[in-house]
């Protein structure tokens, strides 16, 4: 018998803080006039409808666009609602993670969304190829949720953390909630 999950984004509301799991994989802020911009390229146009929605709910203003690549990219118009964000995320120019980061449910299913995959009964969550000091702070920070991973390094071409065991597989799933209402979404979306 499962425990029930006191926190999962079902239940969360959503907040400014959540995207911070974009932030987690290859998210990037930008300051402009106006605020910060946050932007998260994707490999697949299910995210990013997916994401815009999640953005829309916190009452930010998204836009859906390709990367010079042709793969589709989120973008929120800037805003000072990411300022604090963009600073909490940033040591000089180079993205870091808070000390003590603890990922929120919310914030997990937009890592999720961004850059979850499926490996077998394993469940990979990709990070920032740019940004490799990065991964073990958020390694270390979903240990403080409950959901202890392994660092992969370049699976793929990207490195990622995999969450591996029914228990923790169990316990993501229980935070991350259900699939968004994609069809191409099931595909990626964890599994118990």
């Amino acid at each position: 018998m499962s425990q029930m999950a006191l926190f999962s984004s079902d239940t969360d509301d959503p907040s400014v803080s959540d995207v911070a799991g974009l932030l987690a994989c290859s998210g990037q802020t930008v300051p402009m006039a106006g605020g910060t911009r946050v932007s998260v390229v994707v490999d697949a146009q299910w995210r990013a409808r997916a994401l815009a929605q999640e953005l829309e709910l916190i009452g930010l203003a998204v836009e859906i666009a390709r990367s010079e690549e042709g793969s589709p990219v989120v973008r929120t118009m800037p805003t000072p609602l990411l300022d604090d964000l963009r600073r909490l995320w940033s040591s000089g120019a180079v993205k870091a993670v808070p000390p003590g980061w603890t990922p929120s449910p919310r914030a997990l299913r937009q890592w999720t969304i961004a850059a979850g995959r499926r490996d077998g009964d394993k469940y990979l969550l990709g990070l920032d190829v740019h940004a490799p000091d990065t991964h073990p702070a958020l390694a270390t920070a979903l240990m403080r949720v409950g959901v202890a991973p392994i660092l992969t390094g370049a699976r793929g071409g990207l490195p990622a953390v995999r969450i591996a065991g029914k228990r923790r597989v169990t316990r993501f799933v229980e935070m991350v909630g259900a699939p968004p209402d994609e069809p191409d979404a099931l595909a990626d979306w964890p599994i118990v």
